[in-house]
């Protein structure tokens, strides 16, 4: 499996098209992928773009923990279907966020593409750089999450 690394700043134009990073793109390209899923993400203030297959993995995983019978459960799966959109990279390799999406996140022009393994993030630019970690708060995350079986 292909990861997406890197971030990259990127310029959405004033339709909401963002152009996709040749590293991001090749990594698509040796997926075979052609369509991605973009949709807002649950905890943080930015958007996760999934080639099409991530996506279905997603959705097989989600499907094996959901009863279609629970209300609570119905009304996840309906919640995280919500601001989703299914996106194609056209001829230039850029893709059209709609401008719902964009909107959600606070994002106009200004953004940044952020691989996380088998996603991108899509951030304002701005959020993007308010939300990082201090070495001191990373190195504590580190240890609270990696450092346990020492």
């Amino acid at each position: 499996m292909s990861t997406f690394i890197g971030d990259f700043v990127c310029k959405a134009d004033a339709k909401g098209r963002v152009v996709m990073p040749s590293a991001f793109k090749g990594v698509l390209e040796s997926m075979t992928e052609v369509r991605l899923v973009v949709k807002k993400d649950i905890f943080e203030q930015c958007l996760v773009v999934y080639p099409f297959g991530e996506w279905e993995r997603l959705m097989d995983d989600l499907r094996s923990k959901i009863n279609p019978y629970n209300r609570e459960h119905t009304r996840f799966m309906r919640e995280f279907q919500c601001s989703t959109a299914e996106l194609q990279l056209d001829g230039n390799g850029r893709f059209l966020v709609p401008r719902r999406l964009m909107q959600t996140i606070g994002a106009d022009k200004d953004v940044v593409l952020l691989g996380v393994d088998r996603h991108i993030e899509l951030w304002d630019a701005a959020t993007y750089d308010s939300q990082h970690l201090s070495a001191d708060e990373l190195g504590n995350l580190a240890e609270k999450i990696l450092g346990q079986g020492g």
